[in-house]
Formats: C-alpha cells, sequence, structure tokens
C-alpha cells in the first residue's frame, strides 16, 4: 500500500545527512487520539532504523534515489574544474558545506566532493574538512550504487580517479 506521499514498501528512498535507505513498512499508530501513518525507513549505510510520519516526508526532504541520467550530470559536476575555490575561512567554508550537505541534493553533495577534493590537491585539509569529505563522498557512493545498480567499490573507483 502506498503512503499518501507516493512512498511505498521496497522503495529505495534518500534521507538526507543519514544516506540511501529502504522502506520497510508503512505503519499506522495512533499518537495523542489521532491517526497516523508512519514511514519505516533502514538505512543501508549505518543499519539505522527511523520512524517518519508520512505527513512530514517532504519536511525532512525523503526523496526517491535519483535515476540514471541525473548520475551522469553528478560525474559532470565532479569533473567540471571551471569554478572558483572558496577563499573563505575554514569554519565559513565548513558551514556552507554543511547546509549542501543537509539539502539531501547530490547535485549539491557533488559540489562539496569536488571543492574539497580539488581544495586537497593544493593543501592539507582540516580534520572537520577531511570528515566532510568523507561524508560526501559516502552520501555519492551508496546513491550512485543503487542508481547505477554497480557495486560500491566500482562507484569509488570510478569518482576517486577523476581526482587523480
Amino acid at each position: 500500500m502506498p503512503a499518501k506521499k507516493g512512498f511505498k514498501k521496497g522503495d529505495m528512498i534518500v534521507y538526507p545527512g543519514h544516506g540511501v535507505g529502504k522502506v520497510n513498512a508503512i505503519i499506522s499508530r495512533k499518537i495523542a487520539g489521532t491517526e497516523q501513518e508512519f514511514l519505516e525507513i533502514l538505512i543501508e549505510d549505518s543499519g539505522m532504523k527511523c520512524m517518519v510520519p508520512v505527513v512530514q516526508a517532504d519536511q525532512v526532504g525523503l526523496r526517491k534515489v535519483i535515476d540514471k541520467k541525473s548520475c551522469e550530470k553528478v560525474f559532470a559536476i565532479l569533473k567540471d574544474r571551471n569554478f572558483k575555490i572558496d577563499t573563505q575561512t575554514w569554519n565559513r567554508r565548513f558551514r556552507e558545506y554543511s547546509t549542501k550537505i543537509k539539502t539531501g541534493s547530490l547535485f549539491e553533495i557533488a559540489e562539496v566532493m569536488r571543492d574539497l577534493s580539488v581544495l586537497s590537491l593544493d593543501k592539507e585539509l582540516s580534520f572537520g574538512e577531511k570528515k566532510m569529505l568523507d561524508t560526501a563522498q559516502s552520501l555519492l557512493v551508496s546513491e550512485i550504487a543503487i542508481a547505477r545498480s554497480r557495486a560500491p567499490e566500482k562507484v569509488t573507483s570510478d569518482i576517486q580517479s577523476i581526482f587523480t
């Protein structure tokens, strides 16, 4: 049975900041006397289970996994070198990149990965920037692997080859 927002059991979805997950079930619960539907989501990478009210699915940014055509756009962003390296302080850059990752947009996450990867060629990244780069790569790899039906190791190799 599909939930009101179009998600159904078995759908592969993206929960911004957490990554790719699978809708295990759609559960009805009575809360404060009102019947509500929840999506039970299992996050692939971490094994974390989440319960998201269907009425808040849009608000938290749940979306379906991107299609193969969108994967090509992600790789185009990663390959693009016609951009200006952000020269603001690392903590401002960190805040800006954190905001981009929280949007859940794979295109914005790709920009973060590209910017930090290119920056790392010129200077040592801070611990926080390295962690953010790892997070961006992990989010990209998990979603592209599902979208392209490829092993995550292959996707990681494809992405890393862009920056070597």
